[in-house]
């Protein structure tokens, strides 16, 4: 057997698949397709640019197919419906063939002139490179949030998540085919990169502004993604009953010492109502907060046996249809 290379052999003209999920981004469509052709037209590479139509209600799908009809190189894929955006990368996944996969969101936040940057990190012999944001332009609270799920996170995942590492990064074509695999329903891209190893590198890329200032995800979608995220990297929240457990036990035995010692030693203990209604709101409010979190996880896995499929896919263009859904042979595995 051969010994493995300390870096796999990199192609030094690869197929470069951009996946871009879209949902109402017409005024900056034109002009991201441009910046992302002008980037890698700098590298030694083709390319291909995978926009997922997220159930866009604003015209986006007519400027997609008419990017499409004048580039071969423009694939679009139109969901049924909208999905959401952890399911439109999943689509733009399934359906990317290059050798490396780029995933960047389609309102500039994510730079294009970065790209570069990444694929010179994949040619070192990088599996993974993700983008650390910085200089984020959102209000102060959404940055308190934002700076606060992702350091809570990185704390109590069982799979270590970097710190402010979203969906921006570059893939090997052997990660995103196991990325794809994963069986998960409930998904959060970001951990599952993570969760699937190899050699993986951060690089620190400045948040750009968005073109528009009206975010497509609202604050309740966001708390609903930071859910996934909690309830699918980590034990935590159901661990910590442990700890309140503990917590009320300790309350009852000194609520207990202290009427037992008056009404022994003192004879003061006066008999009434405000302790017991105390304590059994305590417990009522604990009991109905193990139920929310127990329901949280039943919920996730009714959703993963229910079997329904992430995304349903209404038609494309320029595609060739979903790439192979095995795992190819890494490079390692060829060496050896």
């Amino acid at each position: 057997m051969k010994p493995l290379p300390l870096y796999p052999v990199r192609s030094q003209a690869p197929l470069v698949s951009v996946v871009v999920p879209v949902f109402n981004e017409a005024e900056v469509l034109r002009e991201l397709r441009n910046r992302i052709a002008d980037s890698l037209g700098r590298c030694a590479c083709r390319q291909e640019v995978i926009f997922v139509n997220d159930g866009s209600s604003d015209g986006s799908d007519l400027i997609l197919e008419e990017l499409a009809a004048q580039d071969a190189g423009v694939c679009v894929v139109h969901l049924t419906r909208n999905f959401g955006h952890q399911a439109a990368v999943q689509a733009g996944l399934v359906h990317a063939r290059g050798d490396v996969v780029l995933v960047m969101d389609a309102d500039l936040q994510d730079d294009p002139t970065s790209l570069p940057t990444f694929l010179d990190e994949w040619q070192k012999g990088f599996d993974v490179v993700y983008a650390l944001r910085s200089g984020r332009k959102e209000n102060v609270v959404k940055r308190f949030l934002f700076t606060s799920f992702y350091r809570l996170l990185n704390r109590i995942a069982s799979t270590p998540i970097p710190r402010d590492a979203g969906n921006f990064c570059l893939m090997d074509r052997c990660v995103a085919d196991h990325v794809v695999q994963l069986p998960d329903f409930d998904r959060y891209f970001p951990g599952l990169r993570s969760w699937v190893g190899f050699r993986q590198k951060g690089i620190v890329v400045e948040r750009g502004r968005r073109y528009d200032n009206r975010p497509r995800v609202s604050l309740a979608g966001l708390f609903r993604l930071a859910k996934t995220a909690i309830f699918s990297f980590s034990r935590v929240p159901l661990s910590v009953f442990y700890a309140l457990s503990g917590l009320t036990f300790g309350l009852f035995v000194a609520l207990s010492a202290f009427a037992l010692f008056h009404k022994l030693a003192t004879g003061l203990a006066i008999p009434g109502w405000t302790s017991i209604v105390i304590t059994s709101s305590l417990f009522s409010s604990l009991n109905t907060l193990g139920i929310a979190v127990v329901g949280e996880y039943v919920v996730r896995i009714y959703d993963q046996v229910r079997g329904r499929p992430l995304f349903l896919v209404a038609r494309t263009i320029n595609c060739d249809g979903p790439s192979v859904m095995r795992p190819k042979t890494s490079e390692h595995q060829k060496a050896a």
